[in-house]
């Protein structure tokens, strides 16, 4: 997989969500399942679990805009840069990946996120 999209740290996206106006601009998209999800989550972070790909692929369109700053979340890093390929080959022009993962945020950024 060649690499086609950018990467934020958590440092960075914390510091991208406490500035309303930057949160307000940004697509957040959390791609953990469910159970994780409900384990330890960021606010404002839509879901798009990789195992319902079929379910929500198709809409992918109409849910998110291409051309918006898109920051992907997983546990670590990695099902979160499948997606930001994923979007990235269907065109979307401003895809983040989040490098650690939602792992890395509890531990560096926001020690009250559980981790697991």
């Amino acid at each position: 997989m060649s690499q086609k999209f950018a990467q934020i740290t958590v440092e960075e996206l914390g510091r991208r969500l406490a500035e309303t106006t930057n949160a307000e601009k940004l697509q957040l998209v959390d791609v953990r399942e469910p159970y994780e999800i409900e384990l330890a989550a960021l606010p404002g972070f839509a879901a798009f679990p990789l195992s319902e790909f079929a379910e929500w692929s198709a809409e992918i369109d109409d849910r998110l805009l291409s051309d918006t700053e898109t920051l992907v979340l997983c546990h670590h890093g990695v099902r979160s840069a499948q997606m930001c390929q994923w979007l990235t080959d269907r065109g979307f022009t401003n895809v983040k990946n989040i490098v650690g993962g939602i792992d890395a945020y509890s531990m560096v950024v926001d020690r009250t996120i559980p981790r697991y």
